[in-house]
């Protein structure tokens, strides 16, 4: 079976190399560069194996610091909320699935299946948060992957994010398939970014269940993720904008 490869980053202009991959399903770090013939100075080449040149400045930029190994470590769940109170300035979150468990187990999706209509739930507590940070001069900001025809998931989270963006958030939304030509991160890659110096990333199994939040301050990670948000956030519309091409 062909490997699942997620994009780290390039130093290509045009076109796809060089570039450093994530191998989803390994772990490992793929590199896709010039291949070198005949080096003088190398060991012997093993059957299966190639030589590959890359710019400096590709690994020094992408190549990720983290060297740790085995399944995520997970925050305890009843501090998951302390984080939306206790940034400085800026929370901002990329999201890239098609959809949630959690949303499809409530009355409130079903509901909202039915009738296309969605109650105002601005008194819920994260949108009183979101009011209370907001009023000190914080931002809320997400931008969010969406498909061409969207889900029923995506079409529900743009009907319940008025009530998002009425209590102070800016939720903007980008087609998945322009995301791919940005070489932003696909489904498997979500976070929240707090600050431009730490990060909240989301796992999720294959059936969209929630498995727990990652805590990441590695520098490297950051910096990637800040270069991520830079390019969504320049490229994402905003909701009036979206809403006349869905």
């Amino acid at each position: 079976m062909a490997p699942r490869l997620r994009v780290i980053g390039t130093t290509s202009g045009e076109g796809k190399c060089p570039t450093l991959y994530d191998n989803l399903d390994t772990g490992e770090v793929v590199v896709q560069g010039r291949t070198v013939t005949n080096p003088t100075g190398a060991v012997d080449v093993l059957k299966g194996e190639s030589f590959v040149a890359v710019p400096r400045e590709l690994l020094i930029r992408f190549a990720p610091a983290d060297e740790r190994s085995g399944p995520p470590v997970y925050i305890d769940d009843d501090t998951f909320g302390d984080y939306f109170e206790t940034f400085k300035h800026t929370a901002w979150r990329l999201e890239t699935r098609r959809g949630y468990a959690s949303d499809q187990a409530t009355e409130k999706y079903a509901a909202w299946l039915e009738s296309g209509q969605v109650p105002d739930d601005t008194g819920r507590p994260w949108h009183t948060n979101v009011r209370k940070q907001v009023d000190q001069g914080k931002r809320f900001e997400r931008v969010r992957l969406v498909d061409n025809p969207p889900t029923p998931e995506q079409r529900y989270l743009f009907a319940t994010a008025d009530s998002n963006c009425r209590a102070g958030e800016d939720i903007r939304n980008l087609w998945r398939m322009d995301a791919e030509r940005l070489q932003l991160p696909g489904e498997d890659f979500y976070f929240w970014l707090f600050d431009s110096r730490r990060a909240l990333v989301l796992h999720f199994d294959d059936d969209d269940e929630y498995l727990g939040a990652e805590l990441v301050e590695d520098p490297a990670v950051i910096i990637r993720f800040c270069q991520i948000r830079d390019t969504a956030w320049h490229h994402a519309l905003k909701r009036a904008d979206f809403a006349r091409q869905l």
